[in-house]
């Protein structure tokens, strides 16, 4: 049966993956044909063509490999201004790169398309064209995450015992079940028991779990708490000790311990071990529920997870060499590791065949989902060719020359040729696939897995 879910949820993935960039597609093509120019393909996949058929204008279609798309529009690559066989010398490499990157972009014009051509739009609606596309992974994305966080939210600790710790152990020692020395907690000599909601410690009210873990630390000795249990008010005495707990951070997060590189520290088990610190000590773990967050509550963590991935796009180039190492040489294969289509269509098959409540599978599924299409958004916007960032970048360029010709009435310089990038377009497609095939490699033989 798990094999089942997981091909179910990496097929699931897989599709949702496609119709993301269907998505992003979609954002040019209303664009381009907002301003009149004539889109004739709209593809997804890369590859031999597995289904099309023409609607109007436009032929659509699904190709072999769903690891992008494309939208075909008359004239993205403007005509070369200068005859390159005029002058009777040979071409250079660099020209001839030049002018096979124009011809193979040329697609043959139709009566009505003299005016309906991408580079003779005015740059700010190119620029709105190309922008389009990203724009609508970046509108998937917000609107799953707000669904997410205001619709189901995120686990929270709550002030009700979720279980009783039997003995004392200091935190961060990797200990299964209680050492012969090890003394009950207070929490179980006090008779507190699993579901019991704690509602004051010593006179101090304990509306949620970050009131309630702050007056335990401070706590000390024989200590009177009350607590609701079925429905009645009950008065416990506990005899709150000083322990190794651990270490919080202003947001109330365990500092996680780091070696001399400033890299988490973990155990056998793939758990971060955490920094710790004396303070007062009752020995229970609290009840984890879903709590929705409020508008402001969700802008400032859809704000942390865009800098996360930001953050973690421009490093890709420090991850290459522990993907090599992770993929050839047997490394150990790090948790926050870029994964390519393979690796996350995995991940979502395991989210789909975790023993987890279905609820809490279709969240993991939507974040992961949503996370894809920030990256999406955010790596197309790179200002480098073929990306769509690169042709933005280029209608930027334009709109900066036509602005200083003007100022110095000089002649207009007319469009951009984009196809002078096209040689180191080559070589970031180059770079892109090698970088493609290394992810491909170590998601098949060295996985990133969310359960170890």
């Amino acid at each position: 049966m798990t094999a089942v879910l997981t091909t179910l949820g990496i097929l699931a993935f897989v599709l949702a993956l496609v119709l993301s960039v269907a998505w992003h597609e979609l954002g040019h093509m209303a664009a381009a044909k907002m301003f009149g120019i004539r889109c004739t393909q709209f593809f997804v996949g890369f590859g031999k063509t597995l289904w099309s058929r023409t609607w109007g204008e436009t032929e659509y279609g699904i190709k072999a490999f769903p690891l992008g798309g494309f939208v075909r529009m008359v004239g993205m690559i403007p005509p070369s201004r200068h005859d390159p066989e005029a002058s009777g010398k040979p071409m250079s490499r660099w020209r001839a790169m030049i002018e096979d990157a124009r011809d193979a972009a040329r697609v043959d014009l139709e009566p009505g398309d003299e005016d309906r051509q991408f580079y003779q739009r005015a740059p700010w609606k190119r620029l709105i064209v190309m922008f389009a596309g990203p724009v609508m992974n970046l509108v998937l994305a917000i609107v799953i995450f707000a669904v997410v966080m205001m619709g189901f939210g995120f686990f929270e600790s709550t002030t009700t015992v979720g279980r009783v710790n039997e003995c004392v152990v200091a935190a961060g020692e990797d200990v299964e079940g209680c050492p012969d020395n090890a003394p009950p907690t207070p929490a179980l000599e006090a008779g507190i028991q699993e579901g019991d909601r704690i509602l004051s410690v010593d006179g101090q009210e304990t509306p949620d779990w970050g009131a309630l873990q702050s007056t335990i630390r401070e706590s000390g000795g024989a200590t009177t708490i009350v607590l609701e249990r079925d429905g009645e008010t009950l008065t416990v005495q506990a005899d709150v000790i000083e322990s190794e707990v651990a270490s919080l951070d202003e947001n109330g997060e365990p500092i996680v311990r780091t070696d001399a590189d400033g890299e988490p520290i973990v155990d056998e088990q793939g758990r971060y071990i955490p920094e710790t610190e004396p303070a007062g000590f009752l020995g229970f773990t609290p009840l984890q529920e879903r709590q929705p967050l409020t508008a402001g509550e969700t802008v400032v963590e859809i704000g942390t997870i865009s800098k996360d991935v930001v953050v973690h796009l421009v490093a890709l180039p420090t991850k290459i060499p522990g993907l090599w190492e992770a993929a050839f040489l047997g490394g150990e294969r790090e948790a926050d590791s870029p994964v390519g289509v393979v690796g996350a269509s995995r991940l979502g098959g395991e989210i789909v065949a975790m023993e987890i409540p279905a609820v809490d599978r279709t969240v993991m599924m939507l974040m992961l989902l949503a996370t894809v299409n920030f990256f999406l958004f955010a790596f197309n916007m790179l200002p480098i060719l073929p990306l769509d960032g690169g042709h933005i970048l280029g209608a930027v360029w334009e709109s900066v020359r036509r602005w200083w010709a003007r100022m110095f009435t000089r002649p207009d310089p007319g469009p951009f040729d984009v196809a002078k990038l096209m040689p180191v377009a080559y070589v970031v497609v180059a770079c892109f696939i090698g970088f493609s095939v290394l992810l491909l490699v170590a998601d098949v033989v060295n996985p990133v897995r969310l359960i170890q």
